[in-house]
């Protein structure tokens, strides 16, 4: 049997709705649900909709091989400790009928065997609006201070276990989310570039160092497609890719997608208004964040070569490698 990364798009989408439909059976939720994909990214998550009381429950079928069973239990733990210690708003997890949190789902087909399968109550609100970035993103530091918070005191699960996201496993030798010399349109003279500028972050970083004061467990995907707003309530979601890393990188993934904008600057510091409304910030840690920037915008390039297939990848493309090199060049020159 080939692997699942190895099928045709339509096909790996047909399996993994066969999953979501098999998984409904796993949960005390009425047969007659609708199920519709509403995101493929690691994973593929579900709208699951019981039409006759208006109930609604987001279902994730995890990637193969990407988090362990352990991993996602501890995603899981921090997210209900920052729900009940924080006051932090964090989907709140839906237990199948055995009353575990992780379902192991078959269907016919399926490459690889059972996948995870993670249900959690519908979170409802609306995406902060893009009309004017600088109040949301300043309200994106201050949610992402509150988390930094208990992060830096919480007494983790001798279990516990998650990513870490430093330069090896983003951008090194050993990549989450593959080579960036794999992105589209990466060809020999951008590589060189992209090149010296994963060199000088590198550099960089080891000089910032990880002290407790600046790495510690994070979201690592705390932007603006992550929050819900409903009236003065704001909500967190998606913590897929929570994990060890620079506190400052949660800056970063605000920006995810955006770096080439030109209020950029402005956005960080409003960034960093939210942030120290809630909490103290050095201002070496300010100064740094140009370099956790750039190392995420080279992640992007190698996570938009590695997931061709996502609707965000091909809308992002050849245009968002190009861009980069402009970015790389300003870098470069304002930090070499």
């Amino acid at each position: 049997m080939p692997k699942f990364e190895d099928l045709p798009h339509e096909e790996q989408l047909v399996l993994l709705e066969r999953v979501a439909i098999n998984a409904v059976a796993h949960y005390d939720v009425p047969s007659d649900v609708s199920v519709e994909m509403i995101n493929l990214s690691e994973n593929a998550t579900y709208r699951i909709d019981d039409h006759a009381t208006s109930r609604k429950w987001a279902l994730r079928v995890h990637r193969e091989g990407y988090h362990s069973y352990t991993a996602i239990q501890s995603e899981h733990a921090w997210t209900d400790a920052l729900r009940e210690q924080a006051g932090v708003i964090t989907p709140v997890i839906v237990p199948g009928k055995d009353g575990k949190n992780i379902q192991s789902v078959e269907a016919e087909g399926m490459p690889g065997g059972p996948r995870n399968v993670v249900m959690f109550d519908w979170e409802s609100g609306i995406e902060p609006p893009e009309e004017n970035l600088l109040g949301p993103f300043e309200l994106l530091g201050s949610v992402s201070a509150q988390m930094h918070k208990h992060s830096k005191h919480w007494q983790r699960p001798e279990w516990f276990e998650r990513y870490t996201w430093d330069f090896v496993t983003s951008i090194g030798d050993k990549p989450h989310w593959g080579r960036w010399q794999d992105g589209m349109g990466v060809n020999d003279t951008n590589q060189a570039l992209f090149g010296r500028t994963a060199d000088l972050i590198n550099k960089r970083l080891q000089a910032f160092g990880q002290g407790p004061d600046r790495w510690g467990l994070v979201h690592c995907d705390i932007r603006l497609a992550n929050l819900l707003i409903e009236g003065s309530v704001t909500k967190v979601i998606d913590f897929d890719d929570c994990g060890f890393s620079w506190f400052m990188y949660d800056c970063a993934t605000a920006l995810s997608f955006i770096e080439g904008r030109d209020d950029v600057p402005e956005l960080i510091q409003s960034w960093v208004k939210g942030y120290r409304s809630v909490m103290d910030l050095s201002q070496e840690d300010e100064s740094e964040i140009p370099t956790f920037i750039m190392l995420r915008r080279l992640l992007l390039v190698a996570w938009i070569g590695s997931h061709s297939e996502t609707d965000l990848a091909q809308s992002m493309g050849l245009d968002y490698t190009k861009e980069t090199e402009g970015l790389c060049e300003k870098y470069l020159t304002n930090f070499s």
